[in-house]
């Protein structure tokens, strides 16, 4: 793995598929909408990019009401029927507008959606990060092995509070001060 530090001008985050009717058969749902809503609130506050997506939101619903109201202004949805969302038509494009070279995976199935998404990122040359505690699966079992697997095919994985204080990079700043009454 190439060593890399998050920096917020840098950065993008995508929210896979935090869907109505999916996510109620996920493992830790309370632990899992808490450090999704935290990582996407840090996001406002930082200028950090969101995209994310919903597979099949005909047959599986829409984005989390609690995550949907959490997005930053101008976050931008995309919809998919492939697990990988960049083996979505049109999601090249979409996920390049910004022109970021890292990127924040959440959301669920960590082994399913989440994995191969990260895989291809990691393919074509991004510096992905996986939110270890805002990913899920229904299996929790399933969630640790593709973790471990995306670890050694070089994406780092930590968790939401890692993550934020990269971005933040100090303390001391407006934007500390707003993330720090968050984390309490």
């Amino acid at each position: 793995m190439k060593p890399f530090l998050l920096k917020a001008d840098l950065t993008q985050v995508l929210l896979i598929d935090m869907q109505e009717k999916l996510f109620p058969a996920i493992h830790d749902t309370t632990h899992l909408l808490k450090q999704a809503q935290f990582l996407l609130s840090a996001c406002s506050i930082l200028g950090v990019p969101v995209k994310y997506t919903e597979h099949y939101p005909k047959g599986l619903g829409a984005t989390l009401p609690e995550l949907s109201d959490r997005l930053p202004e101008g976050s931008s949805r995309f919809e998919k029927i492939h697990f990988s969302c960049w083996a979505e038509t049109g999601f090249n494009t979409f996920f390049h507008r910004e022109g970021r070279s890292q990127v924040i995976l959440a959301g669920i199935e960590a082994h399913i959606c989440v994995f191969s998404t990260a895989m291809e990122l990691l393919n074509v040359g991004y510096d992905v990060s996986v939110a270890a505690d805002a990913v899920g699966s229904r299996n929790p079992a399933h969630r640790d092995i593709a973790l471990e697997t995306l670890r050694h095919a070089g994406a780092s994985v930590l968790p939401v509070e890692s993550i934020v204080y990269q971005l933040l990079e100090k303390a001391g700043t407006p934007a500390f001060k707003q993330i720090l009454a968050a984390i309490k």
